[in-house]
């Protein structure tokens, strides 16, 4: 059920890159306003994400799944009436709010059921794979009803989905909790949802000219902030993020390693359905089955990728993911354009492969390098780096392809390049392995 939700979360997520042009005509979007489409939803996601994880293990992994489903279902069909594209925006901001809920409850209900050892590192890998499963769905599934009928079909069918696993999430779920003493760290998650806000919308704004006077005050606005926030969570009784946790190795790299998964791998393939559009011409069908391929080939690697865990520690396997990342996207050079889509599959494959990875590692390290009541606070502080990772990179890709898409290509391949030698640094120490037990 978890993983149900969790694939249906990443379908949301994914859509609007195989509608994105269509959605930007309805609403008569400008190319300056239309990351904005993309990044609404991973705005709400890295604001709320440990707000959303903190919430659960103190007041109950099952509750705040349950509410993170139900929001999420109401707010992807009501996205589907919206009329223009702040609408749009809001909407999809409302829904990484209750993704945010949905991603760091379920891996912390999953983590709470299969506690150590091989049926643990068997469970995380599963997870994995459907993130990699509900990111190869959602852009098929807006490919295939923009085909046939208005885009604004796909929000309402993802939105009758994730109702209807509310509802069975209801029967089927036990409830687990991790009590504390003090109260609910609110001045941390206002400083933090800010900080985060201020930054992901200058990011996004960037795009127009970085050295706009509103970039710079959101930018500063962001670090002050966020040096509040670091305050706050050192004096807090309860806070949301155990701030000693970065002296981990295995926390670091996990960290690390969302972070540059965001930056190098969903930023640049977030784009790619949309470049593939415009500058070679393809059909938002064609464009989504090559996404399939990619996305699916990580699907299957993510499943396969416990047979693994014996022989490779979870560090590792994220510098391997990026490493394979890496070499997918350069052999994609010279072939957005027009090339044909046959001298894409040994690229998409290969980046697959490497995706597949870091879906099925990240998740497995994030559990294991907190301690077991914190289980969906280490879930949440993990995915809010990925989406901070994430609306950065589309941001910076969005901006890049306006030179062309090989130069948003190889930002890709110079962010994996850092994100798997940055991870390695990170995770250097004792306790950085990440094997389950």
């Amino acid at each position: 059920m978890t993983s149900a939700a969790t694939a249906l979360t990443l379908m949301n997520y994914t859509a609007p890159m195989l509608t994105l042009p269509s959605t930007a005509r309805a609403f008569g979007t400008p190319a300056s306003l239309q990351a904005w489409l993309l990044n609404g939803t991973p705005l709400g996601l890295a604001v709320l994400l440990l707000v959303a994880g903190s919430l659960a293990d103190a007041h109950g992994r099952r509750r705040v799944f349950l509410l993170g489903t139900l929001g999420l279902g109401l707010t992807t069909a009501l996205g589907g009436f919206a009329a223009s594209t702040l609408t749009f925006t809001l909407a999809r901001v409302a829904q990484g709010a209750a993704s945010a809920a949905v991603l760091a409850a379920s891996l912390g209900l999953l983590a709470h059921a299969f506690p150590t050892g091989p049926e643990r590192i068997r469970a995380t890998a599963v997870w994995g794979a459907f993130v990699s499963a509900g990111i190869a769905l959602g852009p098929l599934l807006a490919g295939t009803v923009s085909t046939l009928a208005d885009w604004r079909w796909t929000y309402l069918a993802l939105g009758s989905a994730t109702l209807l696993v509310a509802a069975l999430g209801t029967r089927t779920l036990d409830e687990s909790r991790a009590p504390r003493e003090g109260r609910t760290d609110l001045a941390g998650a206002l400083a933090l949802g800010l900080a985060l806000a201020s930054l992901l919308t200058a990011l996004t704004l960037g795009r127009d000219g970085w050295l706009r006077p509103s970039v710079g005050l959101l930018a500063l606005a962001a670090a002050a902030l966020g040096a509040l926030f670091v305050r706050v969570e050192r004096r807090a009784a309860a806070p949301m993020i155990d701030l000693a946790l970065f002296r981990t190795p295995a926390f670091r790299a996990a960290t690390a390693g969302a972070l540059f998964t965001g930056l190098a791998v969903i930023g640049f393939f977030s784009v790619l359905p949309a470049l593939l559009q415009r500058g070679a011409g393809m059909a938002a069908l064609t464009t989504a089955w090559l996404f399939l391929l990619w996305s699916g080939t990580a699907f299957v690697v993510a499943l396969q990728s416990r047979r693994l865990a014996g022989r490779l520690s979870a560090t590792y396997q994220l510098a391997l993911g990026f490493g394979l990342s890496t070499a997918g996207v350069l052999a994609l050079f010279g072939a957005l354009e027009g090339a044909g889509w046959p001298r894409m599959l040994p690229g998409l494959v290969v980046a697959g492969a490497g995706s597949g990875l870091l879906n099925a590692a990240l998740p497995r390290l994030a559990v294991d390098s907190v301690p077991r009541e914190r289980v969906a606070m280490g879930s949440g502080a993990n995915n809010t780096a990925r989406y901070i990772g994430s609306s950065a990179g589309v941001a910076l890709a969005l901006a890049l392809s306006t030179t062309g898409p090989d130069t948003a290509l190889l930002a890709s391949a110079a962010l994996g390049l850092g994100g798997a030698a940055v991870t390695l640094a990170a995770g250097r120490g004792r306790g950085a392995g990440g094997s389950g037990t």
